[in-house]
């Protein structure tokens, strides 16, 4: 047994048990997936309902009727003191405990039974599997943050060891020190990459500048997983360009584990094994696919802790080509805390200043990054990192792609930095309004 494997047993995680359920689980949705996702939904509400205070007051109900007529959870119904909400049985002692990262604003620590953390490792294995990396064995370059004190960085420092990574900055993405992180590859047998979509695409940039295709220096590499914030297109070309090996886009919470992962055939599949994904409107209907609403997902094994009908915070889409046993995730839009409200009373996703400044601005190269301020209903300020000041003509333009695109007469405020401000944890925030 590897070091990955046996620190989860050692902690109680039953990863060897979560792997061979799984595999009966897959049998089972492959062959009647209606028939097994009714039961599963039906019994953790079930089991909710008669082991759980929290979730039988939550829910004001003494059984199980009708799905659609359960309310929906948000994080901000989550924010009591974790003892009161935890099922009958279940204590730190037989649980694992963790924090949400923060990114939507509303924070808060949740728990797993071991088994349901088990099964979300083993599903991260299987999906891993489908592009021949193995999670346990292949080396992997981490581009995350990481805590700056004595005990967290320490405690992260253990788990990179045991699981087999090396952890790269994402606090300095200065020129020096991405040379150090090439000159790293050259040494290293990384079959991955993995972690912050920003802080990977700067890398990129810097390959590209300097006419460097990372495989050709690190020749064992065979994929780049992607995670945690927006990916677009044309920075996935980008990186498969620089990279040479194929951009995988990931999708997940910590509190509910992995949502999506691409296939091979640029298919961004929903987790249906031990996830149930809704995309519902304003008013908790559910939506047709191809429409776009909030991501609300149920976790169907998790005991310790219910997350049944829960309000993520994202914007997604479900592809018009899903069907009940395949669903496919078309898009994320950004989180619903991320709308921009604007003068003439019109909502946007705050990922439209986003694409549309993207465009123009990236078409100047001494560009690096850049993100988006709402400071007042009608102002808006864009902070972006350059070895040049935008000329002129060129916040004109993006000035005229943002009045044509979202509405006249807003103001556009532009700042030149040195870098941009990132969570403690090395996110990056392409959209913030302060409304």
């Amino acid at each position: 047994m590897n070091l990955f494997n046996l620190s989860l047993q050692l902690n109680g995680f039953p990863i060897k048990e979560a792997s061979r359920v799984l595999k009966s689980i897959q049998n089972r949705v492959d062959n009647n997936y209606e028939t097994y996702i009714e039961a599963k939904k039906q019994a953790i509400v079930n089991y909710h309902l008669k082991h759980n205070t929290f979730y039988k007051n939550f829910v004001n109900t003494e059984g199980f009727t009708n799905w659609n007529s359960l309310p929906v959870m948000t994080k901000s119904d989550l924010q009591t003191p974790l003892t009161k909400r935890l099922s009958n049985g279940f204590s730190k002692t037989n649980c694992h405990f963790h924090k949400t990262s923060g990114s939507s604003g509303t924070p808060f620590i949740f728990a797993k039974d071991k088994f349901c953390h088990a099964l979300t490792w083993a599903n991260f294995i299987d999906r891993y599997n489908w592009f021949n990396i193995d999670i346990q064995h292949s080396k992997q370059a981490r581009f995350y943050g990481i805590p700056l004190d004595k005990k967290g960085y320490y405690k992260e420092r253990l788990k990179d060891k045991l699981s087999n990574r090396y952890r790269f900055s994402v606090f300095d993405l200065s020129d020096v020190q991405l040379g150090k992180n090439v000159e790293k590859f050259k040494t290293t047998p990384f079959e991955y990459i993995n972690g912050y979509t920003s802080a990977i695409v700067q890398f990129a940039k810097y390959l590209q500048k300097n006419n460097i295709v990372l495989k050709t220096v690190c020749p064992t590499l065979k994929a780049c997983i992607v995670t945690s914030e927006m990916l677009f297109e044309s920075d996935k070309t980008l990186l498969e360009t620089q990279f040479g090996v194929p951009v995988i886009n990931e999708y997940g919470a910590a509190e509910l584990g992995l949502i999506a992962f691409q296939n091979s055939k640029n298919e961004w599949l929903i987790n249906n094994e031990d996830l149930y994904v809704e995309i519902l409107d304003e008013e908790n209907t559910i939506l047709p696919y191809g429409e776009t609403g909030r991501v609300v997902i149920t976790s169907l094994f998790n005991k310790a802790h219910p997350f049944i009908r829960y309000d993520l915070g994202d914007i997604g889409t479900l592809s018009k080509n899903s069907t009940p046993s395949k669903p496919i995730l078309e898009s994320l839009q950004g989180r619903t805390s991320d709308l921009v409200q604007l003068p003439s009373g019109k909502t946007a996703a705050g990922l439209s200043f986003y694409y549309v400044t993207k465009t123009i601005i990236e078409d100047s190269s001494p560009v690096k990054e850049f993100v988006i301020e709402q400071l007042k209903l009608n102002t808006f300020k864009i902070s972006y990192v350059s070895t040049e000041t935008l000329s002129e003509d060129k916040l004109e333009a993006i000035r005229k792609a943002i009045s044509k695109y979202l509405e006249p007469q807003l103001s556009i405020l532009f700042e030149q930095k040195t870098s941009l401000n990132r969570s403690n944890r090395g996110k990056l925030k392409q959209f913030t309004s302060y409304l």
